[in-house]
């Protein structure tokens, strides 16, 4: 290839890769201020619409899922809920505690107050307080509005890389066109989507502290619980391609956030 035509190529590169990054521009003026993380955040989806989204899936987990009946997990479940509610302002919510009745080790909570825990990860919480770390960490994402922040993070990449597939598309003297855009949407979800979603991880923990101890549980059997967690799923995939911060990462930070709060 000739000085002229590589020249053309990499500032043309450059351009795209520009357009890339410049098209989170026309998006600014959609962010809005979060009091309890301390930050703006991207929202292009409304309250209305989460909602509507969160009364689906709710309702497609309880016909999916079997619920338990066993009344000591739900007693467990909604008397730590409650206190977390309370210590997390978060009361305008329709709340709802569910345990289903699987061996599996998960928890979740959805953006209209629906929470979901398996009887798996009940079964290995040893006292309330470490009910308490999850589901503070759970209610961190609903008080930071990370479902609603996410959402319009991949809603804003998706429409970036629309514009730069055309402009590549339109660029018939462009080579490696399709190289090119494929490199672009992996800056995309490395860069943008992935660091945001560890970012979320860690807002969670900290909120979920705050909220454990204001609820009167012990913030130093969230290490504890998260120690024991850790050794239930070695050998991961690397942290900076994963949504979550290594168990190592976490639990670092969580130690450092509950030494500058005065809690330990």
């Amino acid at each position: 290839m000739d000085n002229g035509k590589s020249t053309e190529l990499f500032r043309r590169r450059e351009i795209l890769i520009g357009l890339a990054a410049g098209t989170m521009l026309p998006f600014i003026s959609a962010c809005a201020e979060n009091a309890a993380l301390g930050r703006s955040q991207l929202m292009l989806i409304s309250d209305a619409q989460l909602t509507q989204l969160s009364a689906q899936a709710w309702q497609e987990s309880l016909n999916r899922e079997r619920v338990s009946r066993d009344p000591a997990y739900t007693r467990r479940l909604d008397r730590v809920g409650q206190r977390i509610v309370h210590a997390s302002g978060q009361t305008h919510l329709d709340w709802e505690f569910v345990v289903f009745d699987s061996d599996t080790v998960n928890a979740w909570v959805l953006p209209n107050g629906k929470v979901g825990f398996y009887k798996g990860i009940l079964d290995l919480m040893e006292t309330d307080d470490h009910v308490a770390t999850v589901m503070g960490h759970e209610i961190g994402h609903i008080a930071g509005r990370h479902s609603a922040e996410r959402a319009s993070q991949q809603m804003a990449a998706q429409i970036g890389m629309s514009l730069v597939s055309t402009a590549l598309n339109t660029s018939a003297d462009i080579a490696y066109s399709d190289q090119l855009g494929a490199a672009l949407g992996m800056g995309v979800s490395l860069g943008i989507i992935l660091p945001y979603s560890r970012q979320h991880e860690f807002e969670a923990d900290r909120l979920g502290i705050d909220y454990m101890v204001a609820a009167g549980y012990d913030p130093r059997q969230a290490i504890d619980f998260w120690i024991a967690m850790s050794t239930t799923h070695q050998g991961g995939q690397l942290e900076f391609a994963s949504t979550h911060p290594s168990d190592e990462h976490r639990i670092e930070a969580m130690r450092a956030h509950m030494a500058a709060r005065g809690y330990v």
